[in-house]
């Protein structure tokens, strides 16, 4: 379920705030396989399912940037900020990929509204993320990732 947030001055009061997980999604061989063709990474671990069933995991797995970039989609189910004009993915702190998600694996993100800090125009967010993997005993990645939201 979505936090909803009207203007920084909400934001700001989230601060320390746990935003809760979002709805599983998919992570299937059409999506590896798009995201290699967007990217041009066509390393067989990832698209040649007959290999991958003989390499180190058994089945292909997605690439780690596809599984980071899924963090966006994600993130906009735990919080919606409202009374904004601009909202920019800043960047990241840290990333780790601790287990790969093996194709046709679901996947939802875990996050925590770590920081609100001022900017000129606005306010600058840091969110620790967690990807979780359904049934896995490791996270698919964590994170933290910093955007900010103008008035």
């Amino acid at each position: 379920m979505s936090i909803t947030v009207n203007g920084l001055d909400e934001l700001r009061k989230l601060a320390g705030s746990d935003l809760g997980t979002s709805e599983w999604i998919e992570v299937t061989q059409e999506r590896i396989d798009t995201f290699a063709d967007a990217t041009g990474d066509h390393q067989w671990i990832h698209v040649d399912p007959e290999r991958a069933k003989d390499g180190p995991f058994g089945a292909p797995i997605a690439h780690g940037y596809l599984t980071l970039s899924l963090f966006i989609p994600l993130f906009t189910e735990l919080l919606d900020v409202r009374g904004v004009t601009t909202k920019v993915n800043y960047g990241l702190n840290k990333v780790r990929f601790p287990a790969p998600v093996k194709a046709g694996s679901r996947i939802r993100l875990a996050g925590r509204l770590a920081a609100v800090e001022e900017v000129s125009g606005g306010v600058q967010i840091t969110v620790d993320g967690t990807l979780e993997i359904e049934g896995g005993a490791k996270p698919a990645a964590v994170l933290q990732s910093l955007s900010r939201f103008y008035a």
